[in-house]
This record gives C-alpha cells, structure tokens and sequence, in this order.
C-alpha cells in the first residue's frame, strides 16, 4: 500500500545524502571545470572506513565519523595533486583518470574485505513520533546533519574570505590569479571540501544500507543527473535537484512493483522534460556563464 508519509521521510534522507554529494560534485566543477568521477567512490570509502573503525576496532561513533571524514579528505585532496591536478586542462583525461581511480578504490575494498555485505548499527536506535508518523531516530539524525552541512557550507561560499576566494577562481581564474588568488591551492581546498562532503553522505547513510564495494555507482548517475538537471556548476540548482530527483526515485519505487528498477528511467525522463523547457537547468544560464 502506497504510503505518503514514507514518501516524505524517504525523499527529505535521500534527498539530503543526494545533495552533499552533488554540492561537492558541483563545487569542484563550478571552480576548477572538473567532472570528477571519483566523487562517489569516496562515498563508498567513508561507509567502509566507518564500519571497520566501529565494527572491528570498536572506537566510538563521534571519533570514527572525525577520523572518516578527515582521512578520506585528504585522500581526495592526495589524488587530486597525484593524478589530477597535472591534467586538468585536458577533459578527457580527468574523465579516464577519475573513473580509474574509483575503479581502484572499489577493487581495493574487494581486495581487502571481499564482496560481503556490511552492516553499521544506527548513531542513535528507535524511533520518534512527528505530527502522527514514526520516524527512526536514525533518519532525523541522517537529515538533521545533511541540513546543518548544507548551510554550513553555502555559509562558508556566501560570507567567508575563503569562500569570496574560491568564487572568485570560478567566475574567472585567470583575473584571480592576477589578484593574487593562489588557484593551485585554492582548487586544493575546494577538492578537500568537496570530498568532505562526500565522505559525510557516506558516513550518514551507512547505518541506512547495506554496504558493499559497488555501492558508489547507483549515486554517481544520480548525481550526474542532478548537476545537470540543476543547472552545471549551480550550488542553488544542485541542493533543489538532489530533493526532485530523490522525490521522483522514491515516488516510483513505492508507487510500482518493482519501481527501484524503474525508478532511473523515470529520473532520467524527469531531467529530460526539465532540459527540454531549460535547455542550462533549472538555475543554468548558458554553459560558459554558470557560475557558483
């Protein structure tokens, strides 16, 4: 039976978990005009790195998710200046690179502890009563750290010296640059924020699925299509898309039998209609002119 208060929770968690990962996504090519396919294979990195700190060496859930976020950032910014950064005039290379590289985070992780399914426990087990609907704790927890992040993040590019620094690199970098503006590190620390924010979509969503070496590869089309729904390099157009096109996942999949199967059909049909009346997205000009 279709359950619309289910609708709700699920699409507000997915929702929140979809717009980290395209925030970072767009974040990295809004300044530096990457399409970083490694993205989500931080993702899946961060539930890994979070179950064996709390699964097998039984360090708290506050000191796990620190040592998480903090080691596979600065894994992502340590590849960023291996293998990225050299290249990052050359599309097509970035695009071969990033996807190697996620190709070997995920055989690492077969390597290492093989293909079996994990669990995390809950942060917080049980469930709330909001206005008549249960809700695991889980859940709020999951959507409440999604929100605070967000507006962390939008506050850190709006009113900041670091946020007007890495705005001003993607508006024009070479202008930047004669300003002053470092752009090698300022596209270091906007990787290490990006992949941030993809290390805390993963360690939120760990407790909520099943984690498994493949679990970066159902997001990164979801978040390809969100970004491009959005509007390319659009922040605004990124947090909007993330809730739509988790809605209309969700819609589908409790809507039909078997709907999780379909439910990527009708995202893309939902991103299509969207371009067809905004060929830049929702919030997209024109390519050359979308800024942060």
């Amino acid at each position: 039976m279709f359950r619309p208060d289910i609708l709700i929770i699920f699409t507000l968690v997915h929702g929140g978990v979809y717009a980290l990962l395209a925030v970072g996504f767009s974040l990295i090519f809004g300044v530096a005009r990457l399409i970083n396919l490694t993205h989500t294979a931080f993702y899946m990195l961060a539930a890994y790195v979070l179950w064996y700190l709390t699964r097998e060496l039984g360090l708290g859930v506050v000191a796990s998710i620190v040592i998480t976020v903090v080691g596979i950032s600065l894994l992502g910014i340590l590849s960023y200046k291996l293998f990225i950064d050299r290249i990052r005039e050359h599309a097509s290379a970035v695009l071969l690179v990033t996807i190697a590289l996620a190709l070997f985070f995920e055989q690492l992780i077969y390597a290492l502890f093989q293909g079996h399914i994990r669990t995390i426990q809950s942060f917080i087990p049980g469930y709330s009563v909001i206005w008549g609907i249960k809700v695991l704790n889980q859940y709020l927890v999951s959507l409440g750290i999604a929100a605070v992040i967000i507006v962390i993040v939008w506050l850190l590019l709006s009113k900041t010296k670091m946020g007007i620094t890495i705005r001003a690199v993607a508006n024009d970098a070479e202008i930047a640059s004669l300003m002053g503006i470092s752009i090698s590190r300022t596209l270091l620390i906007t990787m290490g924020i990006a992949t941030a924010l993809a290390a805390i979509a993963g360690v939120i969503i760990a407790p909520s699925q099943a984690i498994t070496p493949t679990i970066w590869t159902p997001p990164l089309t979801m978040i390809m299509v969100i970004v491009i729904l959005g509007g390319l390099g659009s922040i605004k157009g990124s947090i909007i898309g993330a809730f739509i096109i988790a809605f209309v996942e969700q819609l589908v999949s409790l809507s039909f039998s078997g709907g999780g199967y379909l439910s990527i059909t009708f995202v893309m049909l939902a991103m299509v209609i969207v371009l067809v009346v905004r060929p830049g997205g929702l919030f997209g000009t024109i390519f050359e002119e979308e800024r942060l």
